[in-house]
């Protein structure tokens, strides 16, 4: 599959745009580990290749373990690998990617209040909202894997 188009290039105000989302994102106070978490479950479920590529090895070098990178897609069956306040994450990105299913149900909310403050919540849904945008982009664009 060949890349169809390059946003950056074609519209650079946009990318600009997202790249500010980027920017904002490195400022936030979930630790890198629980963006990558966010990014890898939201590129799993949008099925994005790029993303997933891009986050697993980014998440390698922040000192996540392979085992959990490879059942993260089962956390729920496998939830003794997951802290608490990482289901928690894992269910708001799931339920935000997936919006038109459910949407953020109530249980999930608050069971992120329990480990989050407000700000750090919105903090969570922007970095889901974030992702979920790379991916369309990646996904619609084709974005190539780098081999």
């Amino acid at each position: 599959m060949s890349a169809r188009l390059n946003i950056a290039t074609v519209d650079s105000a946009a990318y600009k745009a997202m790249m500010g989302l980027e920017g904002y994102l490195q400022t936030i106070s979930l630790n890198h580990i629980q963006k990558e978490l966010i990014k890898i479950r939201a590129s799993q479920i949008n099925k994005c290749a790029f993303c997933l590529d891009m986050h697993t090895k980014d998440a390698l070098k922040y000192g996540e373990t392979t085992q959990r990178i490879f059942i993260l897609e089962g956390w729920r069956e496998a939830k003794e690998f997951f802290t608490e306040e990482e289901q928690a994450l894992l269910a708001m990105t799931e339920e935000i990617t997936l919006i038109s299913h459910n949407g953020l149900t109530e249980e999930t909310f608050q069971k992120a209040k329990q480990f989050f403050d407000d700000a750090q919540i919105a903090q969570i849904i922007m970095a889901i909202v974030t992702i979920n945008a790379w991916n369309r982009i990646a996904v619609s664009t084709h974005l190539p894997i780098a081999k």
